[in-house]
C-alpha cells in the first residue's frame, strides 16, 4: 500500500489543528487514511504526517489541488509544504 507522507511547518500548532480537523472530509474523498500526526520534539509547530493512500492518483491530486494549498495557508502553514508519495519496500 502506497503512503504520502507531508511536512510542514506551522503559525500556531492549536489553530491549525482545528483547521486540519475540519478539512477531514476532503482527505477522505481522496482515500487518505491518517495513520500518524507527529510534531517535532524540539519545535512543537513543526508537523509531519503519515497516511496510508488507497488511492494513489486521488492522492496525488489532493497534494496537488489549489484547495490543498488555500486550506493550508488559511491554517497558518508558514513556507513551503513538502510531499513525498512513497511504498513499502
Amino acid at each position: 500500500m502506497p503512503y504520502m507522507i507531508i511536512r510542514h511547518a506551522v503559525e500556531d500548532f492549536d489553530a491549525w489543528k482545528a483547521k486540519y480537523v475540519a478539512h477531514q472530509p476532503a482527505r477522505q474523498q481522496a482515500a487518505l487514511h491518517e495513520m500518524l500526526l507527529l510534531r517535532d520534539v524540539d519545535d512543537p509547530n513543526e508537523i509531519t504526517l503519515v497516511f496510508k493512500a488507497g488511492d494513489l492518483e486521488a492522492a496525488r491530486s489532493f497534494a496537488e489541488s489549489a484547495d490543498l494549498r488555500e486550506r493550508m495557508q488559511q491554517a497558518g502553514v508558514v513556507g513551503e509544504p513538502q510531499f513525498w508519495l512513497m511504498d513499502e519496500a
